[in-house]
Formats: structure tokens, C-alpha cells, sequence
């Protein structure tokens, strides 16, 4: 093995590490894990989750109102009516009304994804803010806590200041010893003349 040789194992076994120069692995660019791998190709159509998300929320929001309804139940009499009255040749959907049955059908089977959707994302939503409420609760009574904690820390602090009306009452009971001692030192000073 020459010197040429040892070199060139060194430099592969430095960029493709030592056990891929002992398996005789192919020299092959090293993959930085610092950077993002490109997106794979994909043959299936790619959507905004977000965005249809939103659409079923609106179709929802709009299937819930007194005018779909309203619209909804006078396109059906305006089709009764116009395949029943109109001329035969006019007429697109005979009796039984099959057609309308087919399209009630689809309306209802797109329907009820998208308002199964539309509760599913307005769910999260309420879980979400549920989540935020019970730990602004928990902080409300961490805080309440702590609070009392303190009120009652002064309490104690305040049974052992001197209040206003003890101040008060030492006060008057040193006025009358005074007053008490006043004329019994009125006579020791006369006796002492």
C-alpha cells in the first residue's frame, strides 16, 4: 500500500467516516443535519389544511341560517311545481323526482363532512381555550394564595404593633398615677421644709 493510497483512505474516512471506508462504501455527499432536507416530490395534489379548514367552517356557518333554508325550500317547490305544471317537453325530472332526490343526496352527503369538519376545528378551538382559562385559574388562585398568605402574615404583624387605642389607654393610666403620685409628692416636699 503506498503512501498515496494511505492518504486518500484518510481523506475518505474523514468525510464519509471510518466504518464507510472498512465497508468500501461509495464516496457520497455528507448530509448536514443544520439545514432543512428540500421537500420531497410528491404526484399528489397539495392542499392548505387552513384554508379548506376555513371554507367548511364558512359552508357550515352558512348551512346553519334561516336562508339556506328559505332558499333551499323554494328551490325544491319551484322544481315540484315546474315538473309537474310545465309541458311535458319542458319537464326535466318526471314524478318520482328522481333527480331531486339525487341532488338533495349530494348536498347532503358534502354537507355533513364539512359541518363534521367545521365542529371538529371549532372543538380544538375550545380546547384551546378551555387549556388558557384553567391556567388563568390557576394563577387567580396561585395569586389569591398567596395573598391571604400575606394578609394574614400582617395580622400577626399588626397584633404585636402598638394600636391607637392601647397608646391610649397606657396614656390615661400614666395620667392618673400621675395625678395619684402628684399630691403625695405635694406632702413630702411640705415635710421636707
Amino acid at each position: 500500500m503506498g503512501a498515496e493510497e494511505r492518504d486518500g483512505g484518510r481523506e475518505r474516512s474523514r468525510a464519509n467516516g471510518a466504518s464507510a471506508l472498512r465497508r468500501g462504501a461509495v464516496d457520497r455527499p455528507r448530509v448536514r443535519l443544520d439545514q432543512p432536507r428540500a421537500p420531497r416530490r410528491t404526484f399528489l395534489p397539495e392542499y392548505d389544511p387552513e384554508a379548506f379548514g376555513r371554507l367548511s367552517e364558512k359552508i357550515a356557518r352558512f348551512l346553519g341560517t334561516g336562508r339556506f333554508i328559505v332558499w333551499m325550500t323554494f328551490t325544491i317547490i319551484v322544481w315540484v311545481i315546474w315538473n309537474t305544471t310545465a309541458p311535458s317537453w319542458l319537464r326535466f325530472d318526471q314524478y318520482p323526482f328522481i333527480f331531486l332526490t339525487l341532488a338533495l343526496s349530494l348536498q347532503a352527503s358534502y354537507a355533513a363532512p364539512l359541518i363534521l369538519l367545521a365542529q371538529n376545528r371549532q372543538d380544538d378551538r375550545d380546547r384551546v381555550t378551555h387549556e388558557q382559562d384553567r391556567k388563568q385559574n390557576e394563577r387567580s388562585i396561585a395569586d389569591t394564595e398567596y395573598l391571604t398568605r400575606e394578609i394574614a402574615a400582617l395580622r400577626l404583624g399588626l397584633g404585636e404593633v402598638a394600636t391607637r387605642d392601647w397608646i391610649r389607654s397606657e396614656l390615661q393610666d400614666t395620667l392618673r398615677d400621675l395625678e395619684l403620685r402628684e399630691p403625695a409628692d405635694a406632702e413630702s416636699d411640705e415635710r421636707d421644709r
